[in-house]
């Protein structure tokens, strides 16, 4: 899994993750979103993309799980760890901690993978490098709590109402039965005399 999302510029990008972390989660995060929160510029809505290729946003913008995880600063970095070794785990074959010193590395992977230019992959690069400034690769691995769950409904809540106890299976069958075509009643009554002998109890 490479991400191929880039933003043209970066320098944003830390003040960006720090208003999700001091804002509420908006139902959606757009570009009108973005812009209220003080971005206008045209080169900071490469970050939504980016967002989506990391599983903070859905496909259609509205925030999941790992994005109401990330605004707990106590475990930010470690979120955003595993956000980048889902996104960019082809990276992460190159090195287990990458860094700046793998740029021509990382770079040239980008331009195999995604076939890109040098300009792009230069900016593909950039904005791996720099979100990995925000994440803790020291950290704890955060799977078990990112799950892509409706905002409105946290896990213990969910779990409350699931049934405890074992289950038991409510199981049905569907019969199909092919009738021959005849016009002799006795064919279909001998069908079904041995339907209600052997199925019907």
């Amino acid at each position: 899994m490479l991400s191929s999302r880039y933003m043209t510029t970066t320098k944003n990008l830390p003040a960006i993750m720090k208003k999700i972390v001091d804002g509420t989660a908006p139902d959606k995060f757009t570009v009108a979103h973005l812009k209220g929160l003080g971005f206008k510029s045209s080169n900071d809505q490469g970050v939504i993309p980016v967002l989506k290729d990391l599983k903070f946003l859905s496909p259609d913008g509205v925030p999941l799980q790992r994005y109401l995880d990330y605004r707990d600063t106590s475990k930010s970095k470690a979120v955003m760890a595993e956000a980048l070794r889902e996104a960019y785990s082809d990276l992460f074959h190159i090195s287990e901690r990458p860094s700046e010193n793998d740029r021509d590395a990382i770079r040239g992977k980008f331009k195999s993978t995604h076939n890109a230019s040098d300009s792009v992959a230069n900016l593909q690069t950039a904005t791996f490098l720099n979100l990995l400034k925000l994440a803790d690769l020291d950290s704890p691995k955060t799977k078990h709590a990112i799950i892509e769950a409706p905002i409105g409904k946290s896990m213990p809540e969910r779990m409350r109402e699931e049934p405890s106890g074992p289950v038991v299976p409510n199981l049905r069958y569907n019969i199909e039965v092919h009738l021959p075509a005849t016009k002799d009643i006795d064919v279909y009554n001998a069908i079904f005399k041995s339907l209600r002998e052997h199925l019907i109890v």
